[in-house]
């Protein structure tokens, strides 16, 4: 079975064998940014590396898309939209809202948090989990701050 990296480096070759311009450029941009990333870090492409650069792009795409609908720019919002969907194909699925409040449950349990003041020990606990390639933190931050005082 193919890495995240591998199929998508597959796929843009199919994309401009197709000429879908759009999903090539979004794919090649993506494909730039994992190698960077990968010269920033001095470590080899892993599936790691290739998941937390795309959703850096894709929470980069939707900050965009809020700004655009601001902007009343709907053909700029629709663009967004596609990519996010083509990017995110790429993204492991996330962990259900009801199964991530009972991991948050048990971490907080395990690091004996007290308060907002220990987040930074709940949320370094939960990066530190097997399941922390599938955990969208943004949600989890909201689910911590919900939970302690």
């Amino acid at each position: 079975m193919p890495t995240i990296y591998e199929q998508l480096r597959a796929d843009i070759i199919a994309r401009m064998k197709a000429r879908d311009t759009a999903a090539m450029l979004a794919l090649r941009t993506a494909d730039a940014s994992i190698q960077r990333a990968a010269m920033d870090a001095n470590k080899p492409i892993d599936d790691g590396l290739v998941v937390a650069t795309l959703r850096k792009g894709v929470k980069n795409l939707a900050d965009a898309k809020v700004e655009f609908e601001k902007g009343g720019r709907a053909d700029l919002v629709a663009a967004n939209d596609a990519e996010i969907l083509l990017l995110e194909k790429y993204l492991p699925k996330g962990l259900d809202p009801a199964r991530l409040e009972a991991l948050i449950g048990e971490v907080i349990l395990e690091t004996a948090a007290q308060s907002k003041k220990d987040m930074g020990k709940v949320i370094g606990a939960l990066k530190k989990r097997p399941e922390a390639a599938s955990i969208d933190f943004s949600a989890a931050s909201k689910v911590i701050q919900a939970k302690l005082p």
